[in-house]
């Protein structure tokens, strides 16, 4: 059992904080390319938008990658593969920062997401595993702090840093972090204390579960629904609201700092109201989206909901991510990828839809219009998921497994287990 603060709250092991840090250069190599793009198009003779490729191929790479390296590692040790990804990440971008062909570097980018998505659906099972079941909201709130927290300091920093050096800059300084951050997980993350023989059809098996998909399908919804708007949130800040160019980042510092607090609340809450919290923070997002669209004419109300915004829709992604892990405990590291990858396919959806909308009669107003609409359809497998929960507790008399306290090694106790004993009864680890 994790230790026990003064205030009886389980202490957060001193792995998920090493894992956290990953992700935030993971995070940082995701976006800091948005803010070098005219330096890169530029030294690679390529157009801007070609330039753009590179933001793409990292999301599709997650999208892809996630899942396939999910499988792909599966025998390998936790640890083994999370060193083996942040080396990997390292040395794509070595190879990003020695080349000039621009065909180089987007492969070398694909490469690096590759490793962040095999790092980050790993990271998640080590962190919730050291954690306890009881944490593991609060574990995932952490790791995507990390990410988060890229978006705070790490973007800004590396944009900075590639602005006044050269774009290159910033990726061999991720170069070299990731590679102080391998030997801190060789160091920090400890070994499994017994080989766990994974198996890739259990793993397969656990994704047979509705539900499931049913709080995939609300990671892509609300989380894309967000981000499609955060997308295209610089022309609704300049072009509708007012708000002068030279605050654009302060406004997003605001933003990923709300975003910070949201994970954190929503990670803290998540543990003890996974349902209430996840339904709550669907309605708000929707209604401060709706907000958005009316009220962006004004300078001061849309930098307030733009804040906003990032602490609602981020409260529910560690519950999401944690809600996912205790319908598959016993085969985690597939769901866990295909966790990562939703948000990238409703970033990937949505986006395109916002652009539509963008350029439409509908024009900067567009985009908060589609992620209220995305937002508010959260709520359907979000529903179907409480009326799952009101099912199985009239079947069994007891609450559904998701909300039941239980030991992390058996019946009764004061940690949150994904099934109860009699389904687990006979069974044997896969």
């Amino acid at each position: 059992m994790p230790p026990q603060t003064r205030d009886g709250s389980s202490k957060l092991p001193f792995v998920v904080l090493v894992l956290a840090a990953g992700t935030f250069l993971m995070g940082t190599t995701e976006f800091v390319v948005a803010g070098l793009l005219p330096e890169i198009a530029d030294d690679l003779n390529v157009s801007t938008s070609q330039a753009g490729l590179l933001i793409t191929a990292f999301a599709v790479g997650m999208i892809v990658g996630a899942p396939t390296m999910a499988i792909a590692t599966l025998r390998l040790p936790r640890r083994s593969t999370l060193v083996l990804a942040l080396v990997v990440f390292s040395l794509g971008h070595v190879v990003a920062a020695v080349s000039s062909p621009f065909a180089v570097v987007l492969a070398a980018r694909v490469v690096t997401a590759l490793a962040t998505g095999a790092f980050w659906c790993v990271g998640a099972v080590v962190a919730t595993t050291a954690a306890g079941p009881a944490s593991t909201s609060r574990a995932l709130g952490l790791l995507l702090g990390g990410m988060n927290l890229a978006n705070v300091a790490g973007v800004p920093l590396g944009s900075w840093l590639g602005q006044v050096s050269d774009w290159r800059g910033p990726f061999w300084v991720l170069a070299a972090l990731s590679a102080g951050a391998a030997v801190a997980i060789g160091r920090f993350i400890p070994d499994e204390e017994r080989r766990e023989t994974r198996s890739v059809r259990a793993e397969l098996a656990a994704l047979r579960q509705g539900r499931v998909w049913l709080a995939l399908s609300a990671t892509a919804l609300l989380l894309g629904g967000v981000l499609a708007t955060y997308t295209y949130i610089s022309p609704l800040l300049t072009e509708r609201a007012g708000v002068p160019t030279w605050a654009v980042p302060l406004v997003l510092t605001g933003y990923g700092l709300s975003a910070l607090l949201g994970t954190t609340i929503g990670g803290r809450l998540g543990d003890r109201r996974p349902l209430a919290t996840l339904f709550t923070a669907a309605a708000a997002s929707t209604l401060v989206l709706l907000l958005l669209v009316l009220r962006s004419t004004s300078p001061v109300a849309t930098v307030v909901l733009v804040m906003v915004m990032g602490a609602t829709g981020f409260a529910a992604a560690p519950v999401l991510g944690s809600v996912i892990m205790r319908f598959v405990r016993s085969a985690p590291t597939l769901a866990s990828a295909l966790g990562s990858s939703a948000p990238n396919v409703g970033i990937a959806m949505g986006s395109g839809v916002a652009g539509i909308a963008l350029a439409s009669s509908l024009r900067q107003s567009g985009p908060p219009l589609v992620g209220a609409v995305a937002a508010a359809l959260t709520l359907v497998p979000l529903t179907a998921l409480a009326l799952m929960h009101a099912t199985r507790a009239t079947a069994t008399a007891r609450p559904w497994p998701l909300l039941t306290p239980v030991s992390e090694h058996g019946c009764g106790g004061d940690a949150v287990r994904a099934v109860p004993c009699s389904e687990t009864a006979g069974t044997s680890r896969p």
